[in-house]
């Protein structure tokens, strides 16, 4: 494995919640979310529903980082199911739940910054939703849990994010505001619709402005990970399923989803006209793989042709203006930067996840076997995260 001779910025890495997160709830809350046991196991209930989304979600034993890698290669001859291939589970180390070891962790992988998210905010504004007022007091206790334990900005190294929700606008923007004044350099935002009082809504609308508004003012980043998808309900009614386990899949979830979410949010940004609203804000998708672009980029080309005047500017000019990737590992990384350029593409590991990069630097040799020279390497392992964040390069 090669060892680059620049500092890596890593843009995906996550960590591991305690059970402790759900303490910083609300008295009034306590009891809408629980750990309840399910025969021999642990599930998470959220206002007496239980999720399978995360098989354990008191991670006290967890997947073993890179555990998926042939699967996500495509590269499964025997047929084995996604538990199959996981194997045996590790206990979960002290470097997935606090900084100190994590940053010792990242300095035998080779990582000098990463951006750190927080693992069960993936399920906790889906199984939510219906209930506003429940929804933001969730995100903010595991807001207020990673700050008290990680704060977002952990020696100019580690930056933890804050997750932003928007059923109610008003605590969004008070949201965002305790964001700034802890010290967040970027924020978690879903890529899905808003479900509030009035149901279910663009989060591009002008409705929405004034949170953008504040987070393009403050100069936060926007990360839009990959998360349980709003696309899960269209799936079942093809293929009604038994459990929301993100670990049971078929070939036609595989077909229909696609993470088709990142495309619908970003395109949600572009054609309500936020993005030309506030043109300095900057949006990075993470953890939604890349092979959307392209086709997104086309059909921005085609709606603008159609109905230019409903446009405040060239959609596919917003894009390129705003918009930064995070690609899969697998994904065709010299075809995204022919079509984005290398200054909007970034590295990111998963790290510890089981469909991330057990070896986060192996990345390096990957994108030298796929020809992209060693200028274009140093982009995206270390210069494009650096300057999406607004961070000065290390030397």
């Amino acid at each position: 494995m090669s060892k680059p001779d620049y500092p890596v910025f890593d843009a995906d890495n996550h960590l591991y919640e305690p059970g402790e997160v759900w303490d910083y709830l609300p008295k009034e809350h306590r009891r809408d979310i629980r750990f309840v046991k399910v025969g021999n196991g642990t599930r998470i209930a959220v206002k007496g529903k239980i999720t399978d989304f995360i098989p354990n979600p008191t991670f006290d034993r967890v997947a073993r980082p890179g555990v998926h890698t042939e699967y996500f290669r495509g590269n499964n001859p025997e047929g084995k199911t996604i538990r199959e291939m996981t194997g045996e589970a590790m206990d979960c180390l002290p470097a997935f739940r606090a900084p100190e070891p994590r940053l010792a962790l990242m300095d035998e992988l080779g990582i000098h910054r990463t951006l750190m998210f927080p693992t069960l905010a993936n399920l906790v504004e889906y199984t939510a939703e219906g209930d506003p007022d429940l929804t933001h007091a969730a995100v903010h206790a595991v807001n207020q849990w990673m700050h008290d334990v990680w704060s977002f900005d952990y020696r100019d190294r580690i930056f933890a994010t804050p997750v932003i929700t928007m059923p109610i606008v008003e605590k969004a923007v008070q949201e965002v505001e305790w964001a700034i004044a802890s010290g967040a350099k970027a924020v978690l935002v879903r890529p899905a619709p808003v479900t509030g009082f009035r149901g279910s809504r663009s989060i591009g609308l002008p409705e929405f402005d004034p949170v953008w508004a504040r987070i393009e003012e403050a100069g936060l980043g926007v990360c839009m990970h990959g998360s349980f998808a709003p696309l899960n309900r269209y799936y079942e009614q093809w293929e009604p399923s038994s459990t929301d386990n993100a670990f049971v899949t078929t070939p036609l979830k595989l077909m229909l989803l696609q993470h088709r979410e990142i495309e619908d949010a970003l395109a949600a940004l572009i054609c309500h006209g936020t993005l030309s609203r506030f043109p300095k804000l900057r949006v990075m998708s993470v953890e939604n793989g890349a092979n959307w672009a392209a086709h997104m980029l086309e059909q921005l080309e085609y709606t603008y042709r159609r109905v230019p005047q409903d446009f405040a500017e060239h959609p596919v000019e917003v894009f390129h203006r705003n918009i930064w990737v995070n690609p899969f590992w697998e994904d065709d990384v010299p075809a995204l930067v022919q079509l984005l350029g290398a200054d909007r593409v970034t590295f990111g590991s998963d790290y510890p996840h089981p469909e991330g990069l057990a070896d986060p630097l192996s990345y390096v040799d990957e994108l030298a076997d796929a020809g992209i020279d060693a200028a274009t390497r140093r982009k995206i392992m270390c210069t494009t995260a650096n300057e999406f964040m607004r961070l000065p390069v290390p030397a």
